[in-house]
């Protein structure tokens, strides 16, 4: 039996050590909202939280992660500023990475919470978003950083 500390509550789970953190998330505890890419860690849609930094759940396993702070899309509860902002600038196309930009995001801001556009960059370059929003992606990180961008990119 494995104990995760995920979205503020401990849950105690039956699954084996090596089971990739994704599959548990999505299949044992039924929040959908982290995507499955890849599953090589390439693409980000399926980042998440571990104490904070942005991990890639398809690949991590169950027991790395024992004793950490995990958070979804899911945790930050529909009103944090990054997901408002994220709909003041119509940034979801499809949608599907958005959760993964969105956690990635979040821990940027939380490091560097006014960040230039190289540390936006550099921060969301582990994630790719097929539909090329990463303008309108820019627009919301810096709005919810309060750092003046308008309306919608």
């Amino acid at each position: 039996m494995a104990v995760l500390h995920i979205n503020g509550r401990d849950v105690t789970l039956a699954a084996a050590a090596d089971t990739p953190l994704l599959w548990v998330i999505r299949d044992h505890l039924n929040l959908t909202g982290t995507k499955y890419g890849c599953g090589m860690a390439q693409c980000g849609a399926c980042t998440v939280l571990a104490d904070g930094t942005p991990i890639r759940a398809c690949v991590t396993p169950l027991d790395s992660v024992e004793g950490m702070k995990i958070t979804t899309i899911e945790g930050l509860g529909g009103d944090h500023p990054l997901q408002q902002a994220w709909q003041r600038h119509n940034v979801p196309q499809c949608g599907y990475c958005q959760s993964g930009q969105i956690m990635a995001a979040v821990a940027l801001l939380t490091e560097t919470p006014k960040p230039s556009d190289e540390q936006i960059t550099d921060a969301m370059s582990g994630n790719i978003c097929r539909c090329g929003t990463y303008n309108r992606i820019r627009a919301a990180i810096k709005d919810a950083a309060g750092l003046g961008e308008g309306g919608p990119a």
